[in-house]
């Protein structure tokens, strides 16, 4: 009788990066004989990746765990791995409140995964959450898509906003190298991957690390030259990348997303508030003048550009003024998204001790004006679709209407449209977009 083979379930919160991050995960174990299964109840072996950005996650990861804990004294051999950011900030911590756990490990340890758990399967408990230098990505990841990936190009982060605990976490900054990049993506041209996001928690900062500047003085490694450098792929029709950072962001890579057919029109950069002294209190590194300029800058040269953004309220002191600066930043420049959250105290970070904390009444009223905002001010930007004609690369049936197939159009709108998803999948297909909502669209394709 041979083994039935044994499965696995990842739960994945938190960011792009820890997205990219699982589906290596997954790779790994698939590549060691594990399949996928959709209940993690059916699983021998459950790895959360976890993220401590918001509280909730963090409390999230815990409940899971319990549930799963217990399932253990029934199930020995059940493996139990917490990954990702709450590994890596609560190391041996997590084993003392979580006794059943089997391995604990830190976001850059995802390719380590192998070796991690030929140590646990040799009987023993693993924390692994030291620094280590970041290894090549040779595994390849199953992705959730077909259509479009994720690259990851620099991990870690070198800023020390007063609110995160990302550089706790991720590690100082480590660069690929460009040759490694354009290699990965290459591989995923030839496996039909149509869109590339090269992502990082500071993408701006790609290539500081890396040895090498020209005579002039300039790095010959910015995220400017990676594009021009990856930008014509064989295979990959739009590339993405993703989180800029207001301090880094330059008018030369403006031009080269103008000029680069393939680079998508589309800007993700957080602001996190409109209040130069919030911003000051947050250590930002910039003002809100200074924000301004740079969207008023990619408007220029791209008026029909897509902008989306991540915003913070009831940071700690934030006064009733310094938010309505916030929303009239929000007001000024019309988002086509903006990720919003109320402030949540990480340990850890200096923000959390200080003693102006706000009730969660405060924050709570803050984001409902805030997103209601959101909301009218990308129902106004989404009218400039009405009757357009809009390239959407397909991805997905519509789960919510099977004559429907959905994708996204150059600007990241979500556009659904009547196909067949095994004829579309994968196509960029002309869509005159017929309904427009705040935040998706429907149209027809064009003949």
């Amino acid at each position: 009788m041979t083994p039935k083979p044994r499965q696995y379930h990842i739960t994945t919160f938190g960011c792009q990066m820890n997205k990219a991050d699982s589906e290596r995960m997954a790779g790994i174990l698939e590549d060691i004989g594990f399949n996928w299964s959709e209940d993690p109840n059916n699983a021998d072996l459950i790895l959360y990746n976890t993220c401590t950005i918001r509280d909730n996650a963090e409390q999230k990861v815990y409940s899971y765990l319990g549930r799963q804990a217990k399932r253990k004294h029934q199930q020995p051999d059940l493996t139990l791995v917490v990954a990702g950011c709450v590994a890596q900030q609560e190391g041996e911590q997590l084993l003392r409140r979580v006794p059943e756990l089997d391995l604990v490990m830190g976001p850059q340890h995802a390719n380590r995964l192998q070796d991690l758990l030929q140590q646990v399967f040799d009987g023993n408990q693993v924390v692994a959450t030291e620094p280590i230098h970041i290894v090549e990505d040779i595994t390849k990841p199953r992705r959730d898509s077909t259509v479009t990936a994720w690259v990851n190009i620099i991990y870690g982060c070198n800023e020390r906003c007063s609110y995160c605990v990302v550089p706790n976490v991720r590690g100082t900054e480590q660069s690929r190298t460009p040759e490694a990049i354009q290699a990965e993506m290459k591989e995923l041209g030839r496996q039909g991957y149509k869109e590339i996001t090269l992502l990082g928690q500071n993408i701006d900062a790609y290539g500081r690390d890396l040895p090498g500047s020209t005579p002039e003085g300039r790095h010959q490694h910015t995220l400017t030259d990676l594009l021009y450098y990856v930008h014509d792929v064989p295979g990959v029709e739009r590339i993405r990348f993703a989180t800029s950072h207001p301090r880094y962001f330059t008018e030369r890579l403006i031009k080269a997303c103008k000029e680069l057919p393939n680079v998508c029109e589309h800007f993700h950069i957080p602001f996190q508030s409109g209040d130069n002294e919030i911003l000051k209190a947050m250590k930002r590194g910039y003002t809100h003048e200074k924000y301004r300029r740079i969207i008023d800058k990619i408007r220029e040269y791209m008026p029909d550009a897509a902008i989306s953004a991540d915003a913070i309220v009831g940071f700690p002191g934030e006064t009733e003024a310094q938010f309505e600066n916030t929303l009239k930043l929000v007001d000024d420049i019309g988002f086509d998204q903006l990720n919003t959250a109320a402030y949540s105290p990480r340990p850890g970070t200096p923000a959390a001790l200080w003693d102006n904390q706000l009730s969660e009444e405060v924050k709570s009223d803050r984001l409902q004006r805030l997103n209601h905002l959101v909301a009218q001010k990308a129902a106004e930007r989404s009218q400039r679709y009405r009757d357009r004609i809009e390239e959407v690369l397909v991805e997905e049936q519509n789960p919510k209407n099977p004559a429907q197939v959905m994708g996204r159009t150059n600007g990241n709108r979500l556009t659904f449209f009547p196909g067949k998803i095994e004829e579309l999948k994968g196509e960029i297909v002309k869509v005159k977009i017929t309904e427009v909502r705040a935040f998706s669209l429907t149209g027809e394709a064009i003949k």
